[in-house]
This record gives C-alpha cells, sequence and structure tokens, in this order.
C-alpha cells in the first residue's frame, strides 16, 4: 500500500482473500481521525475541537472504571478530579496490586533531554518501526508528543526517577533505539509509577469523586440496542469472596484489564491476569485485532522443570550492558567462565551490528530461539542462551552493575541460585506482552458505542511488536491523558440522559447470561473429570508449538484442531469442587481457561489469516533471503478486527486500512 501526503480520502483497499475455512470479509474500519490534517497534528486539532462538559454537568455522568492497572487507574483517577461520578473495580483487595507493578525496566519519553538528537518524530519513527508497519501512525504521534506530559505529571506525583548527579532525571537505552530516551526507577518503574497512581486514585475515593469495589470481577456488560447500534451501559461484576453477582449502570464503560498473555499457561503475567473482560466484549460484539500479535521477551528465565506454574521477566534494560551469547560448540555443558573468547558467538552483535544486543524484542527472540533450535542452547536443558556482564563489571565496576541493577540480579539468584555477578544469567524467550487487544477508533473507543478499552486489552500504538519502555508510556498516556479527554467529548452528546435504570430487561438479561455461564461449568459432569490446570497447560503446549515465536501453515492448521478437541474435552470432562456461593478460586479459573480455549483458537486463525511476515508474527513461509521478516504491504498493510460469525468455526474480518504519511512504509533493517 503506497503512502500518501492527504488524509481526506484513504487509498482504495480490498479485503485480501483468506486460505482459512470459516473466515469471510467484513466491513472497513473508521478510525475516526480528523480528516484533512496533516497525521502529526492530528491529536491537538482533536483536542481543540472536542465537545466539553461543564464542570457543573460532570456529576450528572456515572462512569464505569473496570481495572486499576495504570490505565484503567489513571483514567478513574483523572475523571474523578475532573467531577465525574466513576466507579472503579478490582478483582484485587487493592488498586495497588495491579499487574503494571511488575514492570521493570522504564517508560520512554521524547523529552530530548540528553544532546543526542531525540525528539517527537524519532519516537514515533522508532514505534512504528518497532511494531513493523503495523499500527496506526497518528496514534503514535499521540503517544510521542504526551510522553513529555507523562514523566512530568509522574515525577509531580511522587515517581522517583532515577537522577544524575547533578538532579536531572536520569535516562538510558532500550531496545530497538539508538538514543537515551528511557526513565526509570532502578528495576522496579512499574512498581512506582503503578504506586504513584494508586495513591492518586485513593486520594479520589476518599474524597468520594471514586468508589471502589475490591474482589469483584466483571462477568458481562450491559448492552442496549436501539436503530441496530449498540451501546454498553454497564457491567456485571462477581464477587469474590460469596459469589454474588450484581449489576451497575453507568454513562460509559472504561475496560482496562491488561494483557492475555496467560493464554500460553508459561508467561511472565502475575497468574490471575487473564482475558475475561476483553471475552465478555468480544462476544457482545466488539471487534478483537491483532490477536496473534503476540511479544515473546527475549530475556525471560528459562523453563527449568515440568512442574513449573510460570515464567518470569528480567527487564530489557539488563541488554544496555549485559551481552548475549552462546557457545559455539552444541551442549556445551562448560561453567560458561571457562570458555575462551574465541568460541563464543556473540550472535547478535554479529548479525545486527548497528544495534547489537539492542535490536527490538521479536529480532532478539527469534534470533536466541535459532540459536537454541540449532542445538547450541544452555543450562540443564539446553534451552537458554547467556546473558553476560563480565565485560560491564569489568569496565564499570561491581559497585556501578550493582546501582543499576541490583534488584533484578537478586530476583534471578533466588529464582536460579546463581550469582549474575559472577557466572552469566540464562535467558530464554518466553509469552510477555499482547500487541493485539480490543479494536478502539482514534477515540479509544471499541466497536460498541460507550465502551473503551485502554492499556493492554486494546489494540493501540505497537503494531506487531512493542518497543521496551513503551507499554508503561502507553497506559499512563492512555488513563491519564487521553482519555480524560475523548469521556467527556462522548458524554457532552448524553446531557441530561439518565444512566440505565438498574431493573431494566438488558439488565436482567445481562444477569442471567453471567448466571448461565458459571452454572455451565459447574454442572459438568464428565466421566474422566479434570481441573482447569490440566487443559490450560495442554493449550499453552498447543500454542507454542503452532503460534509461537515462528509460525507455519501445517502447524497453525494442526494447532486449531487441536485446540477445537482440547476445548470438547474442557466442556465434557471439567471438573470444579465447592460451591458458587463462596470463594471458589477454582471456578474461576476454569472461567478463565475456557476464555484461554476460545481466545487461543482466534489467535491461531488470526496467524494462519495473515498470509505474511511482520515483528512478531514470523511466518517461516515469507522470509528475506537474509532469512528476516518479509511483510507484505500490497494486501496485507492494514489492522484485521474479527468478529464472531453466527455459527461455530465461523469468523467475520474486518479491516483498516493503515496509511503512513510522516513515517515511509521501509523494511526494518537493524544491522
Amino acid at each position: 500500500m503506497s503512502t500518501h501526503s492527504e488524509t481526506v480520502t484513504r487509498p482504495e483497499f480490498q479485503h485480501p482473500a483468506s486460505i482459512v475455512p470459516g473466515v469471510v470479509p467484513g466491513t472497513i474500519l473508521e478510525s475516526h481521525e480528523p480528516k484533512g490534517v496533516p497525521t502529526k497534528e492530528m491529536w491537538q486539532y482533536h483536542k481543540d475541537h472536542m465537545e466539553l462538559v461543564s464542570p457543573l454537568n460532570r456529576r450528572k455522568f456515572k462512569v464505569l472504571v473496570v481495572g486499576t492497572g495504570l490505565a484503567a487507574g489513571a483514567a478513574a483517577a483523572a475523571l474523578g478530579e475532573l467531577g465525574y461520578t466513576v466507579k472503579a473495580f478490582t478483582y484485587h483487595d487493592a488498586p495497588r496490586r495491579a499487574h503494571s507493578i511488575a514492570a521493570q525496566g522504564g517508560v520512554n519519553s521524547a523529552r530530548g533531554k540528553k544532546v543526542d538528537n531525540d525528539g517527537a518524530y524519532r519516537h514515533v519513527k522508532d514505534t512504528v518501526k518497532g511494531g513493523d508497519y503495523r499500527c496506526r501512525e497518528s496514534d503514535c504521534w499521540r503517544l510521542a508528543y504526551e510522553s513529555v506530559r507523562v514523566i512530568d505529571h509522574m515525577n509531580a506525583i511522587g515517581a522517583p526517577f532515577a537522577r544524575e548527579y547533578g538532579g536531572a532525571l536520569a535516562t538510558r537505552s532500550f531496545g530497538g533505539v539508538q538514543v537515551s530516551r528511557t526513565y526509570y526507577t532502578r528495576g522496579q518503574t512499574g512498581q512506582q509509577l503503578q504506586l504513584s497512581t494508586a495513591s492518586a486514585l485513593q486520594r479520589q475515593i476518599h474524597l468520594g469523586t471514586v468508589e471502589i469495589f475490591t474482589h469483584n470481577e466483571m462477568v458481562d456488560l450491559i448492552i442496549t440496542e436501539t436503530d441496530g447500534e449498540k451501546r454498553c451501559e454497564g457491567v456485571v461484576m462477581r464477587n469474590l469472596i460469596n459469589g454474588e453477582l450484581t449489576a451497575h449502570t453507568g454513562h460509559a464503560v472504561i475496560l482496562g484489564t491488561g494483557g492475555y498473555g496467560n493464554v500460553f499457561h508459561m508467561s511472565t503475567l502475575a497468574k490471575n491476569s487473564n482475558a475475561g473482560a476483553m471475552m465478555r466484549a468480544f462476544e457482545a460484539g466488539a471487534y478483537l485485532a491483532s490477536p496473534s500479535f503476540i511479544q515473546f521477551h527475549p530475556t525471560g528465565l528459562p523453563v527449568n522443570s515440568e512442574w513449573q506454574s510460570k515464567t518470569i521477566l528480567m527487564s530489557e534494560s539488563l541488554r544496555n550492558d549485559g551481552r548475549v551469547w552462546s557457545p559455539i560448540k552444541p551442549k556445551d555443558d562448560r561453567d560458561p567462565n571457562t570458555i575462551p573468547e574465541e568460541e563464543r558467538d556473540y550472535f547478535l552483535e554479529r548479525r545486527y551490528p548497528a544495534f547489537g544486543n539492542l535490536v527490538p524484542r521479536d529480532v532478539a527472540s527469534r534470533a536466541i530461539s535459532q540459536q537454541i533450535n540449532k542445538g547450541l542452547g544452555v543450562g540443564p536443558l539446553h534451552n537458554a542462551a547467556y546473558l553476560d556482564f563480565r565485560d560491564a563489571i569489568e569496565r564499570l565496576g561491581q559497585d556501578t552493575i550493582r546501582e543499576r541493577y541490583s534488584n533484578l540480579f537478586e530476583m534471578y539468584e533466588e529464582a536460579i541460585g546463581e550469582n549474575p555477578y559472577t557466572t552469566p544469567m540464562r535467558i530464554a524467550p518466553t509469552c510477555h506482552f499482547t500487541m493485539g487487544g480490543l479494536w478502539t477508533d482514534f477515540n479509544e473507543m471499541t466497536s460498541i458505542s460507550g465502551l473503551f478499552a485502554a492499556g493492554e486489552c486494546s489494540w493501540t500504538y505497537h503494531g506487531a511488536n512493542r518497543l521496551g519502555a513503551n507499554s508503561l508510556l502507553s497506559a499512563s498516556v492512555d488513563g491519564w491523558f487521553t482519555l480524560p479527554f475523548t469521556i467527556p467529548n462522548f458524554l457532552a452528546h448524553h446531557l441530561n440522559e439518565p444512566p440505565l435504570a438498574e431493573d431494566a430487561p438488558a439488565v436482567q438479561v445481562a444477569l442471567d447470561r453471567a448466571q448461565a455461564r458459571i452454572d455451565r461449568l459447574m454442572n459438568i459432569k464428565g466421566s474422566d473429570p479434570h481441573g482447569p490446570e490440566y487443559y490450560h497447560r495442554q493449550l499453552g503446549e498447543i500454542l507454542y508449538f503452532s503460534c509461537g515465536v515462528a509460525r507455519n501453515i501445517e502447524d497453525l492448521k494442526s494447532g486449531i484442531e487441536k485446540i477445537r478437541a482440547l476445548r470438547k474435552e474442557f466442556w465434557s470432562n471439567l471438573r470444579i469442587p465447592g460451591s458458587q456461593d463462596e470463594m471458589n478460586q477454582v471456578l474461576e479459573y476454569a472461567a478463565r481457561v475456557a476464555d484461554y480455549i476460545d481466545l487461543g483458537e482466534l489467535m491461531c486463525i488470526d496467524a494462519l489469516d495473515r498470509d505474511e511476515s511482520c515483528g512478531a508474527h514470523f511466518r517461516d513461509d515469507h522470509l528475506s533471503p537474509e532469512g528476516e521478516a518479509e511483510r507484505d504491504d500490497e494486501h496485507w498493510c492494514c489492522v484485521s478486527a474479527w468478529e464472531a460469525g453466527k455459527n461455530e468455526g465461523e469468523f467475520i474480518r474486518h479491516a483498516e486500512p493503515l496509511t503512513f504519511e510522516a513515517i515511509p512504509l521501509m523494511t526494518r533493517n537493524y544491522k
């Protein structure tokens, strides 16, 4: 697809053909970007022309926010401070426990603090290029422009960013860039941003503008329909302590419920992170964009045993000072410190000399996987590469390295039992981040009116591969500096409309639907009973093999059939002990695994349907002569946004064509 300089009209777009049975083309989606405005100016123009709500009218509007991480927590805090009536829901016992707290490395900002020629344009270019041109360019400009405000705001509300000797905020480099734009708090950046945001939210709770509901998980959406247009007007929540279902109605609903990486069973996510809210939205008619765009983090800790329940993330920031290598001899089990320099392959530096160890995550993960698949893996299961700090310690001293990464090194030693100051770390690609999610327009509203999505549960910004340190940034931009503008713009058209009555027919329909799903899970009485963990582990094995770091047609076809067979087995033999009217974590888990199975099928459908390689979607049948990912821009320069068909095995693929104005289409090159 060619680039263009005019945004009034888009180039003609034709739905690409599909090789997947049951896939049919849908509509061409409208992003609702301003027309006739250069891409780089769209966000400011849009803000200048949005509808506003008077301070005296804001308390008349009720906004429901599901989640309390960086995106949702910030949105709830900001809207509460603006004067809206807000209800916030979390399945945790406190907002501060949301999974944003686990992020480590840093948060990007195009403040141009250092004289290294950084700025908004380079931030956008790095983001678009890193995402392999499968993102919306106008969103990326918003990300870059608002990144400056994010750092200033988070610093103002208490985030203790690292500082230089003179007091200025410090920065470091991250993968996929050649500048220093990542602000950090050692290896605890997510924790400190989440705590600062949770404190701001807690302030609004104490002031009474936000009402918090803990131990509540969303189990359905309340949808009304007028003249063929769906609108979300509430949520159904399940109290995880006593099992009670409650309905809450409002003028707008925000989902900020995180990513779906736990579909792989083995991932860096907390075990309770799930796709439930996203899948309820999908079932209600919200489109799910690019579900197969999964980021495998190159510096996860490898699986060391069958009983391991998850993997652990080692921050990308470690690649600033750590060198990735593997022995040149297969199954070399010698102490790594005894392997001479000439018998080491620093393969990232060899293959990508311009970026070296700081290539983007998808590139690094593929390279590490290829080394492992060649028989060059290390560790007890020969499934890892080394991340070595020897040279950095010799150059900078152990005290400097400890100052930068002490908590990460401690975490590694606790998990593995080896001292990374003296022995190279062992790392391996592991499922980490999901670039796919609910499709949203320029206002971050889904295809259902009144339903907004933010953070990792939406598809925005990252395309086919997320740059490191853009995750905390995107969630913060969504929560603090996007939704507080776009939500009022939506609400302004509904002034003097009361929220849906809590005894309205649509409310009862949603309650009944939620109860029926629980009853169905509880009433399975098969002859070969197993708990949800049994099926989840099998699903993860299928997905890592068929829809993992590399994909091919035959494995994807096989994966789809295996998932469909697993679904049949799950709904025939799942066994849940206990009652639904009490705390029942097996029931919670079972509901999530049911969603994972449906989502896993859609991921494989999307990966098989998208007949190209791009970013983290690496198809073995679409490679350049150098073995790198090869896009098909003529047919697939678009976002696939999926809707469930009326019958099982039917999927409707809607599409949003992508155009690039300031950042022309080009082949990625990190060499």
